[in-house]
């Protein structure tokens, strides 16, 4: 069940999506926000952030929702914005391979270097599944990786709306099943890298 935003809400989490440039990071968050799809959405600059209102057992969560630029250039900025992140979703594209195995050589040092929560919740999301005929990633692959790193595994597509809303509804009941992140979610409500004052996140799509 949706909420409607400016509802109360019992719990805040922070969500935040990583991975390589152009594995549909972007296109995931709108599925899940607003069930849209653009496939020439321009790629994220810096960083930005979508919020979504949800009810999960029982409670009344706001969502924020960051997600991040896989360029290189960008990496400085977005570094602080793992502060405080209950829950972190992986994303590679399936026909790709070198951004999953980026996963292992990038992004898995990049949330151990930089993230604050030591019990947040990660997944890996194996992106674009609509496009069959170009996989260089098996779903085996995939699944064997999230479960020697201690993730979370979902194969999606943002474009034909395959197990979108699934992927942000199983994190976010892990988070609920990690008592740690609950507190967490109580207090500290702050969902910029650095509380009042904070940067705001560039123009993106």
């Amino acid at each position: 069940m949706a909420l409607q935003a400016g509802d109360s809400y019992d719990l805040l989490f922070k969500v935040l999506l990583v991975g390589d440039s152009a594995v549909g990071k972007s296109c995931l968050l709108m599925r899940f926000t607003t069930d849209r799809f653009d496939e020439h959405a321009a790629s994220t600059i810096g960083v930005d952030f979508k919020i979504k209102y949800v009810t999960l057992k029982g409670q009344k969560l706001k969502l924020t929702i960051w997600d991040t630029a896989g360029q290189e250039r960008f990496r400085t900025l977005t570094s602080s914005y793992y502060r405080g992140a209950q829950g972190i979703i992986f994303v590679y594209d399936v026909t790709r391979r070198e951004t999953f195995e980026s996963l292992g050589t990038v992004w898995l040092n990049e949330v151990e270097m930089y993230s604050t929560i030591e019990d947040a919740v990660k997944m890996v999301v194996a992106n674009k599944v609509d496009m069959e005929s170009n996989r260089e990633v098996s779903k085996e692959e995939g699944t064997e990786f999230a479960r020697q790193h201690g993730c979370l595994f979902v194969e999606t597509s943002a474009k034909t709306n395959i197990a979108v809303q699934q992927a942000f509804e199983e994190l976010v009941l892990k988070i609920l099943d990690t008592p740690s992140l609950l507190t967490n979610g109580r207090s500290g409500l702050k969902i910029g890298p650095s509380g009042p004052g904070q940067q705001q996140p560039s123009s993106c799509c």
